[in-house]
């Protein structure tokens, strides 16, 4: 199974808003991410552990405080090889690449485990 099978729609937000906004946002829609996206580029991603880190600061601007080291890989990446990238990189996140390279799903470990029995058996996911 490829990423494109279970890659759900990332959720964009301009670099601007605090971090009050963006938990909101994400409660809201019940996602634990937000892309950063400026100029209709991704330049950085927010998690709820961003949030949860600078719960006594939600005033920052999420630009403060987001990864600026965005993970990807393609829309054709195999499920085992974007377990292997999530535990290289210790993250629970994968973003999807589209073609020219733009941002246009997410994979996240949860949606990894949803399909644990189309994994090689064996593979070591974290």
């Amino acid at each position: 199974m490829i990423a494109s099978q279970v890659m759900n729609r990332v959720a964009t937000i301009s670099a601007n808003i605090t971090l009050q906004h963006a938990a909101k946002i994400m409660s809201r829609e019940g996602i634990g991410s937000l892309v950063l996206r400026k100029n209709g580029k991704a330049q950085g991603i927010v998690t709820e552990r961003d949030i949860i880190k600078n719960i006594d600061r939600l005033y920052k601007k999420i630009s403060t405080v987001m990864a600026k080291k965005l993970i990807s890989v393609d829309l054709d990446a195999e499920l085992e090889d974007i377990a292997q990238v999530m535990k290289k990189n210790k993250i629970k996140r994968v973003l999807i690449r589209g073609k020219r390279k733009k941002i246009v799903g997410i994979v996240t470990a949860t949606d990894l485990i949803a399909n644990a029995d189309l994994l090689n058996e064996g593979l070591d996911l974290f």
